[in-house]
């Protein structure tokens, strides 16, 4: 598939995306959620083992294009949530490989979903969330309620969007809505950093502490201790399994393989 808002790259086993319209803030449109559904899909065939996404220019994303876009609104938004937005979510919760997301600026809307799908959020610390539906007679969508709502609890969500207000980056680290605010000099160092940490992990267990930890969200203890005994089975039969423990034996750094 050519590529015309995003850019796409594989190095050292990670897939790197970058929404790429500057001149829009990254705003999204349905051709750019397929261009990046394709590259998902491509980095899964290539044999990525992680993937890492940013944004081109001053701003990870604004949201969807609703103005002065390349392609126009539907009148029924849902029907584009269900179609276009909704598929590419699920896509990513049930991507094969971790995700990491360097948030470089402003990630509004949609794009603040967008940034929280990562499994690892880091953020340059002038950046900031906006979930501002409120302002436009909108609700969060694309995962927003339950990745917010998930993450901070009940109050902090309901902060953020019955006003609408923006979050900085120190403030979005300390509710535990990402993992890191950093410098704006090393974000995309210590994200591609940590993308290739998880690369060189055992990318099968991970995966499945990535469903483990999703279905523990709406799930109960003896569902997730039933989840538990059905990954570790097949973890127990993984290369990387038989690598780590003759690592451990041998007093050595495991050299995991994905297998």
């Amino acid at each position: 598939m050519a590529y015309e808002f995003i850019t796409f790259d594989i190095r050292a086993n990670v897939a790197e995306i970058v929404l790429n319209r500057p001149n829009r803030l990254n705003a999204i449109t349905p051709r750019m959620l397929a261009e990046i559904g394709a590259a998902l899909d491509g980095a899964v065939a290539q044999g990525a083992r992680a993937i890492l996404m940013t944004g081109a220019g001053r701003a990870f994303c604004s949201g969807a294009d609703i103005i002065g876009g390349d392609e126009s609104l539907p009148e029924d938004l849902g029907d584009l949530l269900a179609t276009h937005y909704n598929p590419l979510v699920r896509k990513f919760a049930a991507l094969p490989v971790p995700v990491v997301t360097a948030v470089n600026g402003l990630a509004a809307g949609a794009g603040c979903s967008l940034a929280l799908l990562g499994d690892f959020v880091l953020a340059a610390r002038p950046a900031y969330f906006l979930l501002a539906f409120v302002n436009i007679g909108l609700v969060p969508d694309v995962g927003a309620t339950w990745l917010v709502a998930k993450a901070v609890g009940r109050a902090r969500a309901l902060e953020m969007m019955l006003l609408g207000e923006r979050i900085p980056a120190h403030q979005a680290e300390s509710w535990g809505l990402i993992h890191k605010a950093l410098d704006e000099a090393v974000l995309l160092d210590e994200a591609r950093a940590l993308a290739v940490r998880l690369a060189n992990g055992p990318t099968q267990a991970i995966a499945m502490m990535r469903q483990a930890v999703t279905a523990a969200l709406s799930s109960d203890l003896d569902a997730a201790l039933d989840l538990e005994a059905q990954h570790q089975r097949k973890a127990g039969r993984t290369a990387d399994f038989a690598e780590g423990v003759c690592a451990f034996q041998e007093k050595r750094q495991a050299r995991f393989t994905g297998g």
